[in-house]
């Protein structure tokens, strides 16, 4: 599944400097409001603010065959868990070198923890507090 994605150089940075994180064992996760999720809505083709997704992966893990494993890894973990999250966010994903050579259920997890921590998942209607 494709997401909508982080394009430009300093919205990263934007997300770096400014948006709370969690780092983990494997990733570091950036969050921050996207100030032009309205904007984007428009262009939806359901009408909805969806979040932006980006990743980043440097030349430390290894290989690129290891750098677009760790890429893929992550994509899949985060389309586990977007239908369960909050939406109009810029979310950045790094990964760490520890990354390497670890399983998808690993990353996940992490990944899982991460965002609860962050406070990103949606209230669940019908859920006592």
């Amino acid at each position: 599944m494709k997401f909508p994605a982080i394009k430009e150089h300093h919205l990263y940075n934007k997300a770096y400097r400014q948006g709370k994180h969690f780092f983990g064992r494997y990733i570091c996760i950036y969050v921050l409001k996207d100030t032009h999720a309205k904007l984007l809505q428009k262009s939806h083709p359901q009408r909805l603010i969806v979040n932006r997704f980006g990743i980043s992966v440097s030349k430390k893990i290894g290989t690129a065959v290891k750098r677009n494993r760790a890429k893929r890894i992550i994509r899949a973990a985060y389309a586990s868990l977007e239908d369960k999250l909050k939406t109009g966010y810029l979310i950045v994903v790094s990964a760490k070198p520890e990354i390497e050579g670890r399983k998808a259920f690993e990353i996940e997890n992490e990944m899982r923890y991460a965002i609860k921590k962050l406070d990103m998942f949606a209230e669940q209607p019908g859920k006592d507090k």
